[in-house]
């Protein structure tokens, strides 16, 4: 019995809790989805509404993050990376938190410097990356978020922009160790800019890897998070 205990691989039981857990939130979301549908209209787009939906998206990215990470630690993520269009993907992301950003009176656009703008990229792993970084800046920002894309030399450059405080000093001061900026005054492990890293560095080309920049004053004037892929 003892020997069994000491051999308790213990990040494998996480992440097996951890895909429990997402699956149980994926079963309360679509409850919750069906359950909207038998509301009288006026409760609809209420603040509790909002709330609940926002934090529905706040734990499935984290849910998801963990996962990701620990399929990084033990070499299981598959990269499956292909050309797609940066608008379609675009809208596609605020899409999914239309619902959080009309109950938090946040306008939402994207702006993609070409009509017909392709990356080649892992669209899922990408997309929980950016899926994060929208609810992330959702819950700072005033009134406006802006998603936009374009490209630069050796690199496919996607922004997420807020009109909100902005990232704090130092956790631009610790760019180049995300996990460490532990605020505990918000709870803020940096965790999620940790995995948006992990997984820009992931997409390589030509020895070239993806990376990630955060910096204040962007083009709404809060903070804009970046990720360069090659």
């Amino acid at each position: 019995m003892s020997g069994e205990r000491d051999g308790l691989d213990f990040s494998t039981v996480i992440a097996s809790t951890v895909h429990d857990m997402k699956n149980s939130l994926a079963m309360l979301t679509q409850t919750h989805g069906q359950w909207l549908q038998q509301m009288p209209e006026a409760l609809l787009h209420g603040r509790e509404h909002g709330i609940i939906e926002y934090e529905f998206a706040r734990l499935n990215g984290m849910l998801v993050q963990l996962l990701g990470l620990y399929k990084l630690g033990v070499n299981q993520l598959p990269l499956r990376p292909a050309y797609h269009e940066l608008e379609d993907f675009i809208e596609a992301q605020l899409a999914r938190h239309h619902e959080v950003l009309q109950s938090r009176h946040i306008v939402a656009r994207c702006e993609v410097a070409e009509f017909d703008l392709l990356g080649f990229f892992d669209q899922e792993l990408l997309g929980s990356v950016v899926a994060n970084i929208i609810t992330n800046s959702i819950r700072y920002a005033r009134s406006a978020l802006l998603v936009r894309a374009w490209q630069e030399p050796g690199h496919l450059v996607l922004a997420i922009c807020d009109d909100g405080q902005g990232y704090p000093p130092a956790m631009l001061a610790e760019q180049s160790d995300y996990v460490l900026s532990l605020n505990h005054s918000t709870g803020s492990t940096g965790l999620g800019l940790y995995f948006a890293g992990r997984i820009a560095e992931l997409h390589e080309r030509n020895g070239v890897h993806g990376h990630i920049a955060i910096s204040n004053g962007g083009p709404l004037g809060g903070g804009e998070f970046r990720i360069y892929l090659p």
